[in-house]
């Protein structure tokens, strides 16, 4: 298996970084904030190692699971630390009442990091509509869980596509990158629901496809 390199320490680099190492990758975890990335590391064991925030990440697929708040910061920040990379937008640049977008308009959040990101990096979006707990448990009781993603680049979406399969879950190609601004649509669904029907968050979005 390849390396992944793990660019944040929140809930769904935890879940994403765990599965992965279940599945045998070599997990590298960097955060702004060595320290938890330290812990991260060592809760995923399996030979996770920490990298130091800001240096060229080893992983062969570079999950960006740092809040919209800060990716385009640390994208900025690393440089062309990430040229040629294949970098994995899992944000969702909801505002903080969960009613709209804080990205400009007519734009949405994977293609404000490609704006930003060296021009040879590959910027695929996948993993925004599950919630971190929901991942981290993978599939049950006999349903896959779905994982949806978007790009321009159809190798790297194949890349993305095995490394999803690789974690036990299903990948669903949704097509081009400006199909990640649907895919930031359906976590605010996912809030909307939260707040208005479901009440919880044991619930994930999916497709259920029939005969």
């Amino acid at each position: 298996m390849n390396t992944i390199s793990i660019i944040g320490a929140g809930g769904m680099a935890a879940a994403i970084g765990g599965l992965a190492a279940k599945a045998g990758y070599t997990v590298e975890v960097t955060s702004r904030d060595a320290m938890k990335a330290r812990a991260l590391t060592e809760k995923i064991g399996a030979g996770a190692t920490t990298a130091t925030f800001g240096t060229a990440p080893t992983g062969d697929i570079v999950i960006l699971a740092v809040p919209y708040a800060a990716v385009l910061d640390v994208v900025k920040q690393y440089g062309q630390a990430l040229a040629g990379k294949l970098l994995v937008d899992i944000t969702n640049p909801v505002n903080s009442d969960f009613t709209g977008f804080v990205t400009p308009k007519g734009s949405f959040g994977a293609q404000e990091i490609a704006k930003v990101a060296p021009a040879d990096a590959n910027i695929v979006k996948a993993f925004n509509t599950q919630f971190s707990h929901i991942l981290a448990a993978g599939a049950g009781e006999g349903r896959p869980l779905d994982v949806f993603l978007a790009g321009d680049d159809a190798q790297a979406k194949a890349r993305v596509s095995d490394f999803i399969k690789n974690l036990g879950l299903r990948p669903m190609d949704a097509g081009k990158l400006s199909m990640a601004l649907p895919l930031e649509h359906a976590c605010l669904l996912s809030l909307g629901l939260l707040a208005h029907s479901v009440k919880h968050t044991n619930f994930s979005i999916g497709v259920s496809l029939l005969g």
